[in-house]
């Protein structure tokens, strides 16, 4: 990745880091992300076992998909750690910005933050192909 282009976000979620990654992060719990995200995400599929290199495609919602730019996400799993409950993919497709880039790797930690609360710490990093960073408004 090139130096300086790296995203970090961290957001306070009011449910518990293990039923956060359950329902977001594990490999066989698709109905309950879906559930969770109903009026965002309309289908997953999965292409592979769930371990690394398998393929998710997220199936935005019409609102989603405008705002996000984008009608389908597919994603690479690269690493999945469930001790840690960190999660890393590779971002093939999708997105407002997903054109201006080489690569795309983003990562999710969730980290207890007290009794029914956690902590989701989010990192993207990539490479533009015309390289920089991109601007606030992309």
């Amino acid at each position: 990745m090139a130096a300086g282009c790296v995203i970090t976000e961290e957001c306070g979620l009011a449910v518990s880091a293990d039923r956060m990654w359950k329902v977001a992060c594990s490999i066989d719990n698709r109905e309950a992300l879906l559930k969770a995200c109903a009026g965002f995400i309309e289908a997953v599929e999965v292409e592979g076992d769930g371990g690394p290199r398998s393929v998710t495609t997220l199936t935005l919602s019409p609102a989603t998909a405008a705002k996000a730019g984008a009608c389908v996400i597919r994603t690479r799993l690269v690493a999945r750690d469930g001790a840690t409950r960190v999660l890393r993919t590779e971002v093939l497709e999708g997105g407002k910005v997903s054109t201006q880039l080489k690569s795309h790797v983003a990562e999710a930690r969730l980290e207890a933050a007290g009794e029914g609360a956690c902590v989701a710490k989010l990192k993207v990093e990539y490479e533009r192909l015309r390289g920089g960073a991109l601007s606030p408004v992309d």
